[in-house]
């Protein structure tokens, strides 16, 4: 095996490719664990290959938070994230591919240091680290439809809705769809309170929605479009409030936060 050593900096950038590093990195990790007292063994579970959680109280005594033992390592963690810096390629550059690819934006969301949603196998799910579980939130897999009435909503509801965003907040989620479809829900209730299609148009995927506090304190979202255009809606009414078309598809929209009514400018300036 190919030990590693700070002073060689300079060879190792040269020789190594970042693959190499890595498996030499955990090579020596092994290596070294196997000589190890049996606690220390017991930190690794080598048929899964994960460490043991790290707490907050240990990440702030000085642990690791992926609990890599770099103080048993030949390398510390400073040179190895400079190497793998300047070595790692995220992308690779395809030109005139002739493929066109979807843009996935916001399918996880943080509502806090503890709680998280994210889509999992057609379901939205909600994960508390502190509790170290999982619990199923809205599943889309097969039928959707809503149990409170509203109008302009879409009674029938969708079936096997493929979502391309969602934004949660204020114990509301509300999911975007590739065919421009929008699925409300109240967390503090079971079923869905509102389903409704933005167009039926081609280019109806649903880039992103952005659930914000309007200046009279009602709770509004945005949803952005390829049909390029941007709704605003009143999540209290569960009703269409302004609708803005632009000269472009939408990826992402936020109105300001501003002491006046959401306008054609406060949105236009912060949409790409």
């Amino acid at each position: 095996m190919s030990h590693l050593h700070i002073d060689d900096a300079d060879y190792m950038a040269e020789e190594y490719e970042i693959e190499d590093f890595d498996d030499d990195m955990d090579e020596d990790f092994r290596d070294r664990e196997m000589g190890g007292s049996d606690s220390e063994i017991e930190e690794y579970d080598f048929m899964e290959n994960k460490f043991a959680d790290t707490s907050s109280a240990q990440a702030r005594r000085g642990r690791d938070i992926q609990g890599i033992p770099w103080e048993r390592l030949s390398i510390t963690r400073e040179k190895y994230r400079q190497t793998r810096i300047e070595q790692y390629k995220n992308y690779e550059n395809i030109p005139n591919s002739g493929e066109g690819t979807e843009k996935l934006r916001n399918l996880v969301w943080a509502t806090s240091k503890h709680d998280v949603y994210l889509m999992s196998n057609s379901c939205i799910v909600h994960w508390s680290s502190l509790a170290r579980c999982k619990s199923e939130v809205l599943n889309v897999s097969g039928h959707v439809a809503p149990t409170e009435k509203h109008p302009g909503s879409i009674l029938e509801g969708f079936s096997q809705t493929q979502v391309s965003t969602l934004s949660v907040k204020d114990n509301l989620l509300v999911a975007g769809g590739f065919q421009g479809e929008l699925i409300c829900k109240n967390l503090d209730r079971s079923g869905v309170s509102f389903c409704t299609r933005t167009t039926y148009d081609d280019n109806a995927n649903t880039n992103a929605v952005e659930i914000y506090a309007s200046p009279s304190g009602a709770i509004h979202f945005t949803a952005s479009n390829n049909d390029s255009g941007v709704r605003d809606f009143d999540l209290e009414k569960f009703q269409l409030s302004k609708h803005f078309q632009f000269p472009w598809p939408v990826n992402v929209s936020q109105p300001f936060n501003l002491p006046f009514q959401l306008s054609w400018e406060s949105l236009a300036s912060l949409t790409c």
